[in-house]
């Protein structure tokens, strides 16, 4: 009898305990940090991935077709303007103009007679207007014909370096097909593409800087040429910068860069708050926000516009408004609606929380 009455009690302990722990649990809330939303008062800069392009980038081509006699130059060659970079045959131009010159010569001389026996009563107004077209006419092909036999030659349009061969010497171009690809000596400039969020506020745009891959630790000062008033077909506007004032010999065009752009946005519409607030609701970023009356908590989505380096974030639209409660961590366990308990700010006096 002894023995099963204590197992009997036993049972009724365990069982007790276990009823209390559970009324426990359901009576307990999560402890929980919070700070609050503050007004962002300072600028804000974003960034864009960047290549360094040439300030002037073109591609040669001859304005006649024919065979290619000879290209004197050769990749990464330093050229000056107007010095020659290809040349197509010129033998069937010269039979050319050397024809069209006689037939200018003939056609000359019979109109000078007409005009003097004009002038003497001798030939009709018909006959001087006919000499006077007529010269007219062999002169324009006189000049295209002189023009033809000089675009046999290809000179460069600027100083500049030879990026690319695109023909060798005997083969047969066409007129306008690209013969070289040439970039300019000038300092090589920096582009951007900006989603059109930014190219509406570009009024707002106050700063230009850049950093180069290859060259760690440099900032490069920016001064900006324009910005493209048509998107790419990816929705994108073109922009262009000017590097500094002083040459850089080390940057050259096809080098990566990451440009950032410093701007006062509308300071009534952002907050800043600390980044561990938000969390990921369904793909939004959300953060909850304390209500002290029903110490419950609702979740609201934010759009975050920069992530600084001391571990805060700055809000934008103002879906937060300065002054409000926010829970600072353990957000990713908390659900809609739950009631929570403040954590207790530690005391100056207690510093490392021992107490």
């Amino acid at each position: 009898m002894n023995r099963i009455m204590t197992c009997f009690l036993g049972a009724l302990i365990v069982c007790t305990s276990g009823c209390s722990r559970r009324t426990g649990t359901s009576l307990q809330t999560d402890i929980v940090k919070l700070d609050t939303v503050h007004r962002h008062g300072g600028e804000l800069f974003i960034s864009y991935p960047a290549k360094i392009v040439a300030a002037k980038d073109a591609n040669l081509a001859f304005r006649v077709s024919g065979p290619i006699r000879r290209i004197p130059v050769e990749i990464g060659q330093h050229v000056r303007k107007g010095e020659l970079v290809a040349e197509i045959d010129p033998r069937d131009y010269e039979i050319q103009l050397a024809a069209t010159e006689a037939e200018y010569d003939q056609i000359k001389n019979e109109a000078e007679r007409v005009f003097e026996l004009y002038k003497r009563g001798s030939a009709t107004q018909s006959d001087r207007d006919k000499a006077y077209y007529g010269l007219k006419q062999i002169t324009a092909k006189l000049n295209a014909h002189r023009n033809a036999l000089h675009d046999t030659r290809l000179v460069a349009p600027f100083d500049g370096y030879i990026q690319k061969k695109f023909f060798e010497a005997n083969e047969t171009v066409s007129a306008g097909m690209p013969i070289i690809a040439m970039i300019g000596r000038d300092e090589p400039e920096v582009e951007i593409n900006i989603p059109a969020s930014d190219y509406i506020r570009r009024s707002q745009f106050d700063s230009f800087s850049c950093t180069v891959d290859v060259l760690p630790g440099e900032i490069f000062p920016l001064e900006l040429i324009g910005v493209a008033q048509k998107a790419n077909l990816n929705q994108l506007y073109n922009v262009r910068f000017r590097i500094g004032k002083q040459p850089d010999t080390r940057l050259t065009a096809g080098m990566n860069a990451t440009v950032s752009i410093t701007y006062s946005p509308d300071e009534g519409a952002l907050t800043i708050i600390p980044v561990t607030a938000v969390f990921d609701n369904n793909g939004k970023s959300s953060v909850w926000i304390y209500d002290p009356e029903s110490e419950t908590i609702t979740s609201r989505e934010v759009r975050m516009l920069e992530i600084r380096r001391d571990g805060s974030v700055v809000i934008a639209e103002e879906t937060l408004h300065p002054g409000e409660l926010i829970v600072s961590a353990g957000v990713h366990s908390l659900k809609e609606g739950q009631q929570v308990t403040p954590l207790e700010p530690i005391a100056e006096t207690n510093v490392g929380g021992m107490l």
